[in-house]
């Protein structure tokens, strides 16, 4: 058998350059480059293979071990988990900072290859610089932090152990059904430790991603149920989009006219005029696709995971029949569904052939319930601030004290009018991304997908500080499109380092930053739930009462990115949106559009409700309340 002489890190490069994907047969490279933040950990181990001899990876400089990973997450999901990124940190703090990422990517079924360093296998200078000694088990690191996070967990502790390792990385990897974060840590001594790699572990591998045909029997029994059915509802998810199966779901609604709702993954996996298309469904759904999804008498979820914001937390389809097509078991099963466990695309297709004849039996309750949301929409899109008597969407919180707020950011502009504005003035391709606060909820019910897989929401684990890296490597996945991160200014205080990647490597993103002053989402769940607005707002501390009820603050967003190197506007008025955005096209560099909006004119629910554990005993009679209406929804939604 033939040998190849060389240490952990280089064989670890030259086993990822030989990795391929085939689908639909096409086959192209499976890991595009590596995404490193150099540390004692890792750069003479990983950093001595990728300088020497990094083969095709492209190797990308981070800013933060989160974001860099955030945006090798965003780069798959664009991809639809075609082709990933790995990302290498230091020991210690660098390998906690990919943690949140790793959960992020396993609550999104996205594959990501995470290489965080280790401790010293030998133990000979325990403890090494930045080790945690727990006294009750030695073999513990940051490390194991990962377990719960991952889909797939090693340590190499011998350079012979990355054989089995890496084969099952990309297994994992590779596989629809299962896919997620896939952690291999790599103890620092041993990254350069040197063995005889067999010439086989560096031959070229192609994984086939395969699309799973459904049974026979599972196909009966969805014909049968659908037949029994007279208005049945499709949801479109994520998996639709993974699968490619667009152009087979729009078919399977058209032929047999039953109308789709959208999940936060799902949304454009077809165009937002298609006549079926009833728009985002649930907590952060719109009024057509939730009273049609209250009325339904089956919910058939296409490739999605069934989360507690797809269903209301299950108070939608409490004691309605679901069907499911997935390719995972696990989610399949959900709802206690009639399930088709396949492919997106081949299951429907199958299904398609077997439902011959089969109708729905909507009349005008489709163009009723769009028309309806369109009149709503349109609203939204055109409310002014009209002074003291003005009522935001989000009533009974702030209602006669916007006037401090609108004297402090020196604006009358409202969220829902300024994101209609943009989602008229940017490039019908442009690709926005987003994560977390209000945004995810008016981009799901307002934004207009005019081009397929334009929308990329990260909302399984709804991670503030996902936005810019993940514009980053969305811009990275289609690089002739432009990019358009839809941030809150919370989000952006938590993480927007990796604009600074996008800086220094002439990959141009922009971010488009809604400052209200505050973390405006959870002011609404916690005002909304009877407390008092507390923690929630930005004001400095108030030396007369001592709490966080100070002066608003205001912070210049535009400034601090222009330090980086980044193109910026401010803008206070509709004029000055219309300028920056038009503007920001014409740049090569990254822009950021520093817009101050109104607290509480973001959109409010439409007939839906969220489960989250109110307090039971409280001395206010608003908390109460709250409590009293939580256990009220909660007899009435499915209990599991």
């Amino acid at each position: 058998m033939k040998t190849i002489r060389l240490t952990t890190s280089q064989a670890l490069v030259k086993f990822l350059n030989q990795q391929y994907v085939e689908f639909d047969g096409k086959k192209e490279r499976f890991i595009k480059g590596v995404f490193t933040i150099f540390g004692h950990g890792n750069v003479v181990g990983i950093g001595q293979a990728l300088q020497e001899n990094p083969g095709e990876l492209e190797v990308y400089q981070g800013r933060n071990e989160q974001g860099m990973a955030h945006a090798a997450v965003a780069f798959a999901k664009q991809k639809h988990r075609k082709q990933i990124m790995a990302c290498s940190s230091s020991v210690g703090p660098g390998s906690a900072n990919m943690v949140t990422s790793a959960a992020t990517a396993t609550a999104n079924n996205i594959p990501v290859l995470l290489l965080p360093s280790d401790v010293f296998a030998t133990r000979q200078p325990d403890p090494v610089l930045q080790q945690i000694e727990q006294t009750h088990d030695l073999s513990l690191s940051t490390n194991d932090a990962f377990r719960s996070v991952s889909k797939y967990w090693d340590r190499v502790s011998r350079p012979e152990q990355l054989m089995s390792a890496m084969i099952n990385a990309m297994r994992v990897l590779t596989d629809p059904a299962d896919t997620g974060a896939v952690t291999i840590a790599l103890p620092q001594d041993v990254q350069g430790e040197a063995w005889d790699f067999p010439e086989s572990f560096f031959r070229e591998r192609t994984h086939l991603i395969e699309r799973r045909e459904p049974s026979q029997e599972s196909i009966r029994n969805a014909v049968k149920l659908i037949k029994s059915k007279k208005k049945p509802l499709l949801i479109l998810g994520g998996g639709v989009r993974y699968s490619e199966a667009a152009n087979t779901f729009a078919a399977f609604a058209e032929k047999f006219h039953i109308p789709f709702s959208e999940t936060q993954a799902g949304k454009s996996g077809l165009e937002s005029n298609h006549p079926l298309n009833l728009g985002g469904v649930g907590v952060t759904g719109n009024s057509a696709a939730n009273k049609i999804a209250q009325s339904a008498d089956l919910i058939i979820g296409v490739g999605t995971r069934f989360t507690d914001f797809t269903t209301s937390s299950k108070l939608f389809y409490a004691k309605t029949d679901v069907l499911t097509i997935n390719i995972s078991e696990f989610h399949a099963s959900k709802l206690e569904a009639t399930k088709i466990v396949a492919d997106a695309k081949v299951g429907l297709e199958a299904l398609s052939s077997a439902l011959e004849g089969y109708k729905s039996g909507y009349e005008t309750e489709i163009e009723e319930a769009k028309s309806e949301w369109n009149q709503e929409l349109t609203r939204l899109k055109n409310i002014a601030y009209t002074g003291e008597e003005f009522i935001p969407e989000i009533k009974g919180h702030f209602d006669h004290s916007l006037s401090e707020y609108k004297d402090s950011l020196s604006t009358e502009l409202v969220q829902t009018t300024v994101l209609g504005k943009v989602n008229e003035l940017i490039a019908p391709d442009s690709i926005i991304t987003c994560a977390a606060g209000s945004l995810p909820g008016d981009l799901q019910r307002m934004w207009i997908s005019n081009e397929r897989n334009t929308y990329h929401l990260e909302y399984g684990y709804s991670c503030m500080g996902y936005e810019i890296a993940s514009a980053l490597g969305a811009k990275m996945a289609e690089p002739d499109k432009e990019v358009y991160a839809m941030v809150g200014d919370g989000s952006y205080l938590m993480l927007h380092s990796e604009l600074v990647t996008s800086i220094q490597e002439g990959i141009k993103i922009n971010i488009v930053l809604f400052d209200n002053s505050g973390f405006g989402c959870i002011n609404n769940l916690q005002m909304d739930n009877g407390i008092e607005s507390f923690g929630t707002e930005f004001r400095v501390r108030n030396p007369r009462t001592g709490q966080l009820d100070g002066d608003i603050m205001r912070i210049n967003f535009a400034q601090s990115a222009a330090a980086y190197g980044a193109k910026t506007y401010e803008v206070y008025t509709m004029e000055e949106l219309e300028y920056a955005v038009e503007d920001s096209k014409k740049q090569s560099v990254s822009t950021l559009i520093d817009i101050k909006v109104l607290p509480k004119t973001m959109t409010d629910g439409y007939d839906s409700w969220w489960h989250v554990g109110v307090a039971a005993v409280s001395e206010s009679s608003e908390v109460q309340t709250a409590f009293e209406g939580k256990e009220s929804q909660l007899q009435k939604a499915r209990k599991y």
